[in-house]
């Protein structure tokens, strides 16, 4: 030491290895959260390991976003009910027909009073009609009971996916450290 210098005092010390130390850890942390998060997101890796897990998430996913819960629901209504009644191939008996007739000749102005009438009628009874409607009562019945389990096995699929076994995860923090120490010239910390 040089004259006029002091020697490093004890606390100055204490506290440069208390700072070194907490980098350490610091660096140590952000290696781990790193291949955290790589092991969250290798979805290929997911896909090797469950691969039957991943044909199910998949068939699942189609299944709901092509509107299968519909089509399921709708033919479990037809096979319960029965199918459906036609429409009539004419709809106008001979009262309708005349006073139809007597709105005008002027087949686009009848028309245009008809969609109009027609359309606040069906307006003014949407209560009624939806009151009566047993098979909207029986699906909304069906949706609100069924609702908490698809969402619950969904969330526990989508948590067993995204979930991060051991394996992956060291596999993933080598790799992290190994760029690491590419990076930095091969000065890693441990």
């Amino acid at each position: 030491m040089g004259e006029g210098t002091s020697p490093p005092r004890p606390a100055v010390v204490a506290a440069h290895e208390a700072l070194l130390a907490a980098r350490g850890s610091l660096d140590e942390e952000l290696l781990r959260l790193e291949a955290t998060a790589r092991a969250a997101v290798d979805i290929k890796a997911k896909v090797k390991r469950n691969p039957g897990k991943a044909a199910g998430l998949a068939a699942g996913t189609g299944f709901v976003v092509l509107g299968g819960p519909r089509k399921l629901f709708r033919r479990a209504k037809r096979a319960v009910l029965g199918p459906e009644e036609p429409l009539p191939k004419s709809m106008l008996p001979k009262e309708i027909d005349a006073r139809l007739r007597k709105l005008g000749t002027d087949g686009d102005k009848v028309r245009g009073t008809i969609e109009r009438e027609f359309a606040r009628y069906l307006d003014d009874k949407t209560e009624e009609r939806k009151s009566r409607d047993l098979t909207g009562v029986v699906a909304a019945l069906l949706l609100m009971a069924g609702k908490p389990f698809v969402t619950r096995y969904g969330r526990q699929l989508a948590e067993q996916l995204l979930a991060n076994d051991g394996k992956a995860f060291r596999e993933q923090l080598e790799k992290v450290r190994a760029a690491r120490a590419d990076t930095a010239g091969g000065d890693a910390p441990g």
